[in-house]
């Protein structure tokens, strides 16, 4: 099974979307959605989170493919499995997109997951149409907010995240 995901924004921060495919296996499903105010960043981290989360039935061998640097490296280079181990705290803080990364690292345990990155606007067929389903989820009307970005404190207080 192969994921391939995106995420756009049309400021950064602003209006955000992101787009999952998931091929494979005999299915060909799209995903998308936004919020009305966020980052890139977050929308390339949801893209992932939420195309791992349409996975049905058991533990599964997943090949996620992002143009996102920020995402596969994290991964790939084993600094989310550090900031985990620092509790995603910083020298000044708590690390940016925390909520996202812890939900991230609960969705890696459950399947066998490698992340491949590829170069974006580059004609790669999948990561194309990524890009327009996340595009498109970002101009939707009447967008969500995410209250993790709007509101990171309470965001992060929630989930046990506090400075020492």
């Amino acid at each position: 099974m192969a994921i391939y995901t995106d995420g756009a924004c049309e400021l950064n921060p602003g209006p955000g979307g992101w787009a999952a495919l998931l091929v494979g296996e005999g299915e060909r499903r799209a995903l998308s959605g936004g919020y009305r105010r966020t980052t890139n960043n977050r929308m390339e981290l949801v893209a992932v989170i939420e195309g791992l989360r349409a996975l049905e039935g058991g533990r599964r061998e997943v090949r996620v493919v992002s143009d996102s640097k920020y995402v596969t490296e994290a991964v790939n280079r084993g600094w989310l499995d550090g900031w985990a181990r620092d509790g995603f705290r910083k020298s000044k803080g708590i690390r940016e997109n925390a909520d996202l990364w812890i939900q991230l690292r609960e969705l890696l345990q459950r399947h066998a997951v490698t992340f491949e990155w590829i170069k974006g606007h580059a004609a790669h067929p999948e990561n194309e149409e990524c890009d327009r389903l996340a595009v498109a989820a970002r101009r939707r009307p009447d967008l969500p907010a995410d209250g993790a970005f709007e509101d990171p404190a309470a965001a992060n207080q929630s989930l046990g995240l506090t400075l020492l």
